[in-house]
């Protein structure tokens, strides 16, 4: 997969207070970046704590659950897009369907 933007997960875990989560961010990234995902079942083989909340949309548990990653997959283009990187609090106050920080 092409992901777009490995810089918003640098950008995550380069912040002080979120630095914890730089190993599981770019474990993540290592394996979505090889991973040849042609749909939701491809993605829930290799995370089976993935959910899928429409509009192609993946949430990813990282770090035990401590942070969310969403993803919207082009599974036919192979592209992600990251939509939303932050803890847990935080994604529970956005819309996963309709979150899209890299606006």
């Amino acid at each position: 997969m092409h992901i777009v933007s490995h810089a918003s997960l640098v950008a995550f875990y380069s912040k002080p207070q979120y630095r914890d989560s730089k190993g599981a961010l770019e474990a993540w990234y290592d394996v979505a970046r090889l991973a040849k995902w042609t749909s939701p079942a491809d993605v829930k083989d290799q995370f089976r704590n993935a959910s899928f909340v429409g509009s192609n949309r993946v949430v990813f548990n990282i770090r035990g659950n401590d942070y969310r990653l969403i993803v919207a997959m082009a599974y036919r283009m192979q592209w992600a897009y990251i939509k939303f990187v932050g803890t847990h609090p935080q994604y529970d106050a956005i819309d996963a369907a309709t979150v899209d920080q890299s606006k």
